[in-house]
């Protein structure tokens, strides 16, 4: 006959252990001590040797429950397949899950990317993992991890008002997941629709630039600037060639043709977005600064020396430091420098992709004319030198009259 609850219940343990057989193999095993545990006797396929399957205690397993067990375990005997084997290849493979934590998948990740990654880049996403992701996730398993919690992650980001942050996290986690699919550690893609449910942020402000109009007595401050000469030349530099501030403050003298007023910042370069390879080509009022400068920092790897430490180089808020000092705070900053002159030459007139090219905007090696890699140099050289003219036109009080385009 078959078991009943009630007579399970009813059942007192002996001096030996006892079986209450339900059919089909399955059985309650009664001990001595009380413990009533589910078994299922059967045959392994092939060998036919005999074998025997636990599926737990009562009253935690229920009868119903290791019913249910035991119809699972028959069918795959029906296909051959031996429940025993199979309970411990699902062990082994809940046990390799765990194991796949989402930390693991970070470090894995993180290292794989660096390799084409500049190092400011591979700073950032890490300090990212470390600050908003690793605390929340590292120890969970990938497998674990859903799109609620992840959604919850980055919005706690927003309310802190760090929509960059969050918009890079998004892009980061769905790498990460991709990455960690694609290595057979998962198939969960909880990162797929994060951004359906971003949150729209402020809209982005320009770095601080004054206009064009305003150039003339920004110069007359700047030559009445008694402070340090070489942040004064920082600053002269940014504006002759509308380089980013990071390449410019840690420019080096190896990069640097002063023969041929060239200046090359190799792929991959610290400082340059995205590390694209480019050449700028320097006005003669560059040129011979930087000649005056090699008389002072020519033995050090930097143009722009750190104040306290002349193997490093200037530090990144120097120029910054200058313009406060001068009363332009909120006005102007040193990458406002590159509005500026973007401003300035669109408005003389000058072909816009001579501009984008000398402001080092998009790959060239993702766009037209891949093979010249000094692409509109000899235009922008004409270009740029008819601005740093027109520069010391406005600083010697010379009768300015707006430049024009010139033909390449």
């Amino acid at each position: 006959m078959k078991l009943t609850d009630a007579a399970i219940r009813k059942a007192k343990p002996g001096d030996k252990p006892m079986r209450m057989a339900d059919g089909g193999g399955l059985y309650l095993l009664l001990r001595p001590d009380g413990a009533r545990w589910w078994r299922f006797d059967y045959r392994r396929p092939v060998t036919g040797a005999r074998n025997t399957l636990s599926f737990g205690t009562y009253p935690d397993i229920g009868l119903a429950d290791a019913r249910s067990r035991h119809a699972a375990a028959r069918k795959l005997l029906a296909t051959d397949i031996d429940p025993g084997e199979q309970r411990k290849a699902d062990n082994a493979a809940a046990v390799e899950r765990a194991a796949n934590t989402f930390g693991n998948a970070v470090d894995a990740w993180l290292a794989f990317r660096s390799r084409a990654w500049d190092s400011k880049t591979a700073k950032q996403a890490r300090s990212y993992v470390e600050k908003d992701m690793r605390p929340k996730f590292g120890n969970r398993p990938i497998d674990a991890i859903t799109a609620p919690e992840l959604g919850k992650l980055v919005a706690g980001i927003e309310a802190r008002g760090a929509f960059d942050v969050a918009k890079k996290t998004r892009q980061w986690l769905k790498a990460i997941f991709s990455f960690a699919r694609a290595n057979g550690w998962t198939q969960n893609d909880p990162a797929r629709d994060l951004a359906v449910i971003a949150a729209v942020g402020p809209a982005k402000q320009n770095f601080a630039h004054l206009t064009p109009d305003e150039l003339p007595g920004f110069l007359r401050a700047l030559d009445a600037y008694t402070g340090s000469q070489l942040v004064k030349a920082c600053a002269m530099l940014a504006l002759w060639t509308a380089n980013r501030p990071g390449v410019t403050r840690t420019l080096r003298w190896a990069e640097l043709d002063l023969d041929a007023a060239l200046w090359t910042i190799e792929r991959h370069r610290p400082g340059m977005k995205r590390g694209y390879y480019h050449v700028t080509p320097l006005p003669t009022q560059a040129v011979a600064l930087l000649r005056d400068l090699h008389k002072l920092t020519g033995t050090f790897e930097h143009v722009f020396i750190g104040r306290n430490d002349p193997t490093l180089p200037m530090s990144d808020g120097a120029v910054n430091r200058m313009l406060h000092l001068m009363g332009y705070k909120g006005r102007q900053t040193t990458h406002g420098f590159r509005h500026l002159v973007s401003t300035a030459l669109n408005e003389q007139g000058y072909e816009p992709d001579w501009v984008e090219r000398q402001l080092a905007h998009g790959d060239p090696d993702k766009i037209r004319a891949t093979y010249n890699k000094a692409m509109y140099l000899e235009p922008r050289r004409k270009m740029m030198q008819a601005w740093a003219d027109h520069i010391d036109a406005i600083r010697t009080g010379a009768n300015v009259v707006p430049i024009k385009r010139k033909s390449a």
